[in-house]
């Protein structure tokens, strides 16, 4: 049934942005697709979702309470200028009985969220059998609050618009799904003491960061250490890193200044990676002094 309707119109490293450009998004919120090539894909996924829809005789606004969205959201999918969640376009579905069609595109659409050279690092996140990560001079987005993020986001320079501070914090958010996974795995961060003194956002951004360090390090699958600033020797002081182990033992290496980083994939990189992580946990503070370390902190504001 048809309607009218108004219509808008494997090398040694792979580049990659940082956590800034991550637009990961959960239920109710969309992304943007980051490359021309990402474009093209949630365009031609946005035209089947509304050839779909014309065929079932809905129109946007139906479809879209249908969804858990509004008449727009679903305009900015097919159009898109969106990119739906997999779950949405799981749910788009069946509500369309497109019987698989759209789940067909579901991998093509996540992917186009990133950038072509963020593509590697967001697989392997998922794909983490462990993760490690040493932070500074920020904490890790994996660890962030909500309020934490919004605080970065807005110091940022030249100054960032609302809508793409809205996509990066549903970015980040998302991502923390992974200390949800099962089977979980292992997760293990050192931060450096600075990353608790910096008031970002005020003293009670402060405070409920702290408070949600505490809540994710009494996971069973979580260690935070600290390293202290009196610390004489910090095998860390060439900046942060992560190393991410794959179920095939097989070991990346990603690290960041200032917004840019880089996807090591070469296996030695990896070895010798995870060996500099080894020593930089050696050298903080074991992670039950670390729990005492930031109650102390957060005590005294």
């Amino acid at each position: 049934m048809h309607m009218a309707e108004r219509e808008g119109a494997e090398t040694g490293s792979v580049v990659s942005l940082g956590d800034e450009w991550e637009n990961d998004a959960g239920p109710g919120a969309g992304r943007r697709p980051e490359d021309d090539a990402g474009r093209n894909v949630v365009v031609a996924f946005g035209q089947t979702m509304k050839t779909l829809r014309l065929r079932e005789g809905l129109e946007r606004e139906e479809f879209g309470k249908r969804l858990g969205y509004s008449a727009s959201t679903i305009a900015s999918f097919e159009q898109g200028r969106r990119i739906p969640s997999p779950r949405t376009i799981e749910r788009a579905d069946e509500v369309l009985q497109a019987n698989g069609l759209l789940c067909l595109w579901k991998e093509q659409v996540e992917r186009a969220q990133y950038p072509v050279f963020f593509q590697g690092m967001a697989a392997l996140e998922k794909e983490a059998l462990e993760l490690v990560s040493y932070s500074m001079p920020v904490l890790n987005g994996l660890l962030q609050t909500e309020e934490y993020m919004r605080a970065l986001l807005a110091m940022r320079r030249p100054p960032l618009d609302e809508e793409t501070i809205e996509q990066r914090v549903a970015a980040r958010l998302a991502r923390q799904d992974i200390f949800d996974r099962r089977p979980a795995p292992f997760l293990s961060f050192v931060l450096d003491e600075s990353l608790l003194l910096r008031p970002y956002g005020g003293t009670d951004v402060q405070r409920g960061q702290l408070e949600h360090l505490l809540l994710i390090a009494q996971r069973r699958n979580v260690e935070i250490q600290i390293m202290p600033l009196n610390r004489e020797d910090n095998a860390g002081v060439n900046g942060p890193f992560t190393v991410v182990t794959r179920n095939d033992g097989t070991k990346f290496v990603y690290a960041e200044a200032r917004g840019i980083g880089s996807l090591q994939i070469d296996p030695e990189q990896g070895v010798l990676a995870a060996a500099l992580y080894g020593i930089i946990r050696s050298q903080a503070l074991s992670p039950r002094e670390s729990t005492e370390f930031i109650e102390r902190l957060l005590g005294s504001l």
